[in-house]
């Protein structure tokens, strides 16, 4: 399998460079040159398959030779050791949990499989690479969980302050050895902007053999894909939408890529906070990125998502092609705190706040004789105040999270100038 550039479909690279130069040098995103097209008789087989099966067949149309088979399962295994159940909320709406990984969110399964691909080349070549990473949440814990210690890796994680949880930045700023965090004084966007700026930067990229760990990652959106076929494996038909909370759209892309695959997906759910760019463009047909406002669902917060182009590019730009697949939804912080409640009240289930929105969406937008999934995408414990507030008193999840607080942090405050950002970075 070759990747090209989404701006020019001539400049290709194989599974192995896509994962270690993780953006072209045009700036554009890496996609495969062909998107594959599953066995419709395995598709029905799932419910007799294991997740390392599944997960192993999905790969493996996308690396093809370039890690022997019996090494691509030890890594699918081991990326997905841990359930992903679906769990039923009302006789219409189920939750994909996906955040009983070591760090409690769904970016474990990318970032596990990522770091065990590159493990894997790293050991053949004797090379260095340094991981240069933002997060507005979630995935600085989940990279620096996948790669710690791993030989021959130097992760950097940037973080916006005063913009992630309390034990979301824990995550981040507690691991030392080869993990490093900064928390930059701005948004996610700016921390975004940056990683991006040091990769178009020619001569730091060498020097340090740059590579990231964010969604722009082809290899952290394969193994995302596996979701929603675990989530086909657990229901009886096929007449599923898929909602999907959505900040930088990774997962989602890696939902329609398993739609054009072959799944049998009824149709998408785009939902997000007041970020909206992108449910404004499935309504509009025009994009405009934008500032990003900080909101609840913090892990959300974004302007300019990266993902959108690959959604383009599997729609080849058409925009009604798009919404005959896919729909748009976004709330505020009210209707996030009212959901939260409502929910737990009701029906005795605890969302996270981007859970909320996907929880909201599909409430306001199921058609009759439809069943709904949604990505449950963190572990409520990871937003604490959040969640306390919505019901009005304390949700003990001590136990849970009292190894965090005992441990010692460790970070660099920067600000948002590329140069000084540069010299951080050689220092």
């Amino acid at each position: 399998m070759q990747f090209y550039s989404t701006n020019n479909p001539s400049y290709k690279v194989n599974f192995e460079q896509a994962v270690f130069k993780s953006l072209p040098p045009d700036n554009g995103l890496f996609y495969p040159q062909i998107l594959p097209r599953l066995d419709p008789d395995w598709i029905k087989n799932l419910n007799h398959l294991s997740k390392t099966e599944i997960g192993l067949m999905i790969a493996s149309k996308f690396i093809g030779d370039e890690i022997p088979m019996p090494r691509l399962a030890q890594i699918v295994s081991e990326t997905i050791d841990f359930d992903i159940p679906l769990v039923k909320i009302t006789d219409h709406i189920s939750s994909l949990e996906l955040y009983h990984g070591p760090t409690w969110a769904f970016k474990d399964v990318g970032a596990r499989f990522l770091s065990r691909c590159m493990a894997y080349f790293i050991e053949q070549s004797n090379r260095e690479v340094t991981i240069l990473v933002a997060t507005s949440g979630d995935t600085g814990g989940a990279v620096a969980a996948g790669f710690y210690n791993l030989p021959g890796i130097r992760v950097k994680i940037l973080y916006p302050k005063g913009k992630v949880s309390d034990i979301q930045q824990r995550q981040l700023t507690t691991w030392g050895g080869n993990v490093s965090a900064y928390e930059v004084a701005g948004t996610f966007d700016d921390c975004q902007y940056l990683v991006k700026q040091a990769f178009l930067d020619q001569e730091l990229s060498q020097e340090l053999n740059l590579s990231s760990a964010n969604s722009i990652n082809i290899a952290r959106l394969i193994p995302q894909s596996f979701y929603y076929f675990y989530a086909m494996q657990q229901v009886d038909s096929n007449d599923q939408v898929f909602c999907v909370p959505s900040g930088n759209y990774g997962n989602l892309t890696a939902g329609l890529w398993a739609w054009a695959m072959g799944l049998p997906i009824k149709k998408f759910i785009a939902a997000t906070n007041q970020n909206k760019v992108v449910p404004d463009y499935l309504t509009t047909g025009i994009y405009a990125s934008k500032p990003s406002i900080q909101t609840y669902a913090n892990a959300m917060d974004v302007g300019s998502p990266s993902n959108f182009v690959r959604m383009l590019e599997l729609f080849k730009y058409h925009h009604s092609d798009m919404t005959k697949r896919l729909s748009g939804y976004y709330v505020g912080d009210d209707a996030i705190l009212s959901t939260i409640k409502d929910c737990y009240e009701q029906f005795g289930y605890l969302l996270d706040p981007h859970g909320a929105i996907g929880y909201a969406a599909l409430s306001t937008l199921l058609a009759p004789g439809e069943h709904g999934i949604f990505l449950e995408t963190a572990h409520p414990v990871k937003f604490l105040d959040v969640v306390n507030q919505a019901l009005g008193g304390a949700v003990d999840f001590q136990e849970k999270s009292k190894p965090l607080a005992d441990k010692k942090e460790t970070y660099q405050s920067i600000g948002i100038d590329f140069v000084e950002f540069k010299q951080v970075l050689k220092g």
